[in-house]
């Protein structure tokens, strides 16, 4: 510990040069008010009176306070904030810059790509008006409705709009299974103060599937905290659930009033017109023109999953490369009849013969892969089940998630998609799906 005496010289020093570099409002308010503790290396440890005020320290006045530090030349070169005190609740600019970083979002997802019908339009206008202005109101914006339908894509919209509006705003973005596992995380290896400060120090919060809150008390105990703090300071918050919050199960009282207490809005399956303008979207995207009367065969009958409409889409268009024709309602007719007579082939094809398949093939535990091991062996047998469960059965992606160990459905479709998109760039991951799917066909 440096002497008392010693370190109120050198921070009296330091104080008044940042005094002279930092503007008076700024200065008195976050500058003045800190407390030297300690000298450790060449850094001076200051501790602010509360987190906030670290964080502005930090983030807005890191420079200036480094260079009045250097300009004393007194033997410290670097600076660190504590709250409390205590090392494990120690503040620096490399954590500040890890917490901000959010989730991937899809760039593609835009409001322009979008298609708005009379099931969605209350959550659209709604979720433009918390773009186009966040924190201002609908605070919090609660957008439920079934798998499939676009919670994600308005999510990623919403988030394209602030960065496109306000690039300086914090944004982020997860899953409700994303903020479980880190919350996890930072009990076990004792840094709560930095998974706070990566739910608590942004403009926009944004969580996809809340409902997985139910029956994790003490997770709710957190969140309700991170949401009362953003709250308080009129940062936005957003969040979808597959059900309204009066439907969640073992959901606090308190959460599910805060819950209400915004804008909820709800998503309705897309009625016929709304099936056709998605379709002619994403022929548009697939750069596809396709004929009004294919697009109506194409919507009829298609349920109620978005994914399934654009997977009707995807099987017409590839069989139109394959068989080197237009795409035609009778083409259209066939490719369809094609696929229901493979899967009536593929009757006897069940999730477990899949899961079993693949884990003889890459000689995994079938307890492991359906577990939560992250080694990368056991984590591509899971992904590949995934995919092909998603892509030789019609189960939604909630019941693949429950197949492969209780799986969260946005686990399942980034799966899904990754290794799609695998299958298409490496040889090998395309080689080994088809061996599976022969074993699991027994051809």
């Amino acid at each position: 510990m440096a002497e008392n005496t010693q370190l109120q010289f050198i921070w009296k020093q330091i104080s008044a040069q940042a005094e002279k570099l930092i503007q008076p409002v700024s200065y008195n308010t976050f500058i003045k008010d800190l407390e030297p503790i300690d000298i450790i290396g060449k850094k001076i440890v200051l501790k602010a009176l509360t987190p906030t005020g670290a964080e502005v320290v930090i983030r807005k006045h890191t420079d200036k306070l480094r260079e009045a530090i250097v300009k004393c030349d007194l033997g410290v070169t670097d600076f660190k904030i504590v709250v409390s005190g205590k090392e494990e609740e120690s503040f620096e600019e490399e954590d500040f810059a890890e917490a901000f970083q959010s989730a991937p979002i899809n760039k593609s997802f835009t409001f322009d790509s979008f298609v708005v019908g009379p099931g969605n339009k209350l959550a659209y206008a709604a979720a433009k008006a918390v773009a186009d202005n966040p924190g201002d109101q609908f605070n919090p914006l609660f957008i439920y409705g079934e798998s499939g339908l676009g919670k994600t894509h308005i999510m990623h919209a919403i988030a394209n709009q602030i960065g496109k509006l306000y690039p300086e705003k914090r944004v982020l973005y997860t899953t409700c299974e994303n903020f479980l596992n880190e919350f996890i995380d930072s009990i076990t290896q004792k840094n709560s103060a930095k998974f706070r400060m990566r739910y608590r120090y942004v403009d926009v919060l944004m969580i996809d599937d809340i409902q997985f809150l139910k029956n994790k008390t003490q997770v709710q105990e957190e969140f309700f905290h991170t949401f009362n703090e953003l709250s308080a300071q009129n940062k936005q918050i957003v969040l979808t659930s597959d059900r309204p919050p009066k439907e969640i199960a073992t959901l606090e009282e308190r959460l599910r009033t805060r819950f209400e207490g915004g804008m909820m809005a709800d998503i309705q399956p897309p009625d016929a017109e709304t099936k056709i303008a998605i379709l002619k979207r994403k022929a548009l995207d697939k750069k596809c023109l396709i004929a009004d009367d294919v697009l109506e065969f194409l919507a009829k009958d298609s349920g109620h999953d978005v994914r399934m409409l654009e997977g009707r889409l995807t099987k017409v268009i590839f069989a139109s490369k394959l068989h080197e024709e237009p795409i035609s309602l009778s083409l259209a007719k066939r490719a369809l009849s094609e696929s229901v007579n493979e899967s009536e082939e593929q009757e006897d094809v069940t999730p477990d013969k899949i899961i079993a398949a693949v884990c003889g093939y890459f000689k995994q535990k079938k307890d492991d892969v359906l577990g939560k091991s992250k080694k990368a062996d056991v984590a591509k047998a899971r992904q590949i089940c995934a995919y092909l469960i998603c892509d030789m059965l019609s189960i939604p992606l909630v019941s693949v998630g429950k197949i492969l160990g209780g799986k969260d459905h946005t686990t399942i479709m980034h799966s899904r998609n990754k290794m799609e998109k695998l299958s298409k760039l490496n040889d090998k991951i395309a080689q080994e799906i088809d061996d599976i799917r022969n074993i699991v066909l027994k051809k």
